[in-house]
């Protein structure tokens, strides 16, 4: 049953009970931002990626509500968000702090330890090794359920690993029944899942084992602080959004990361900008490459200029988001990614019986089927998707944009020039 919950903005977000799952009841429950008419008949739901959240699909869903007569999307935040501590950000994206106080609250501490109150990270709660994909299906099925109320059509979406998700929901065997029952259509932005037999019940067993000597959460920086790259994200993006033209917060700061360090003495756009673009982000954090532009010339701090497919502030407003909901997760459940292997493209293997995921009727998905496919997907995306089709014998929509597209493009791209946006539109169109 879905509950109403104040808007923090001029979108819609409710709560959606959740699965009953390890932890503390207060995690299940799912929030969503609603974007479009609330009565439309048609409603595409949106699952993030690897540390992820709902506010990064906001602007793309925006652009889809503004050309799709009829349409509402629905951006799904994960359980996992909610450990998060908004109250800085919140109050920062209000116009009550400044961003050199953010950055204090959540990130200056660790090297001064005078400053408080600061942010308190979460420690390794033994509850989130079971937080895997099981969980997960379950949570969405929810969500999935109360966009279908009243007989309206469901579109199913994902970006990276939440392309993943959405075939395992797709395929899963729920009391011998496929997802896919409950789907109208499926949209993979360069996510998905393709047989794998890599992941086999050994490998399967040896990763579960791993996990519980390790701590429950991803750490996509590899500096033992799970949360910080969601962190970093949320104080670089408020800041460039708040105060984009002013020195960078981070500037001279000892302990940012040098691989995200400019050569010069940049805006709080500068360093995002920096930090974010193909050209200049490390190949380390791929999963947030994005086209926007480049450092200026000359200026000092040196400005951002934007260009290419996006922009800074579009990058900006995505992931610093709305209030209590920003574009990250900080706390990624390690055993969604191991369990995310084992989906393999919906077809039965001994690693599923392992790990307790249910994603057997890759021959039973009888919905229309897009997919697009960028740098870092080539050739695993659209290869997984065709299989897919071919073995439901349903229609399939392939966009290969591999050479020119990294993998947040087809959420940041401006409208005119976001080949995603182009052709999911027409897919979703002729959704029966």
């Amino acid at each position: 049953m879905a509950a109403a919950a104040a808007p923090a903005s001029a979108d819609r977000v409710f709560t959606v009970r959740g699965a009953d799952a390890p932890g503390p009841a207060r995690y299940d429950r799912i929030r969503v931002i609603e974007q479009g008419p609330r009565r439309a008949r048609n409603t595409l739901v949106l699952v993030p990626g690897t540390s992820g959240g709902a506010a990064y699909f906001r602007p793309v869903a925006a652009d889809i509500v503004k050309r799709l007569e009829g349409w509402r999307v629905w951006s799904v935040d994960r359980r996992e968000n909610r450990l998060e501590d908004h109250s800085a950000l919140d109050r920062a994206l209000a116009r009550q702090i400044a961003p050199r106080d953010l950055f204090r609250y959540y990130l200056e501490w660790l090297g001064d330890t005078s400053i408080t109150p600061h942010f308190k990270p979460v420690g390794d709660v033994a509850y989130a090794r079971l937080w895997g994909m099981g969980v997960a299906i379950r949570d969405l099925r929810n969500v999935i359920r109360a966009a279908g109320r009243g007989g309206r059509r469901v579109v199913l979406g994902g970006h990276s690993l939440g392309g993943t998700i959405t075939v395992a929901y797709a395929t899963w065997d729920f009391g011998g029944r496929a997802g896919a029952k409950d789907l109208d259509g499926l949209v993979l932005i360069d996510g998905g899942s393709s047989r794998n037999a890599t992941l086999t019940r050994a490998t399967a067993r040896t990763q579960l084992a791993d996990l519980q000597q390790r701590s429950p959460w991803l750490d996509l920086t590899g500096a033992t602080l799970p949360w910080s790259a969601g962190v970093f994200n949320i104080v670089g993006s408020a800041a460039a959004r708040i105060e984009p033209d002013a020195r960078s917060v981070l500037a001279g700061w000892p302990l940012l990361p040098a691989n995200l360090r400019p050569p010069v003495e940049t805006t709080n756009a500068g360093g995002y900008g920096y930090a974010f673009d193909h050209d200049t982000s490390p190949d380390s954090l791929s999963l947030i490459h994005m086209h926007i532009g480049s450092l200026a010339a000359s200026g000092d701090p040196r400005p951002w200029v934007d260009g290419e497919l996006g922009t800074v502030q579009r990058a900006a407003t995505m992931f610093s988001g709305i209030r209590g909901i920003d574009g990250t997760a900080w706390y990624h459940p390690v055993r969604l990614s191991i369990d995310g292997g084992a989906v393999n493209g919906g077809v039965r293997n001994g690693a599923q019986k392992v790990l307790g995921v249910r994603a057997t009727h890759g021959d039973d998905v009888d919905v229309p089927i897009y997919a697009i496919e960028t740098s870092l997907g080539a050739g695993r995306v659209l290869k997984g998707a065709r299989a897919l089709a071919r073995r439901s014998h349903v229609r399939v929509k392939l966009v290969d944009r591999h050479r020119t597209y990294d993998h947040i493009d087809p959420l940041s791209a401006l409208p005119g020039k976001n080949a995603f946006l182009k052709t999911v539109i027409p897919f979703l169109r002729r959704v029966p």
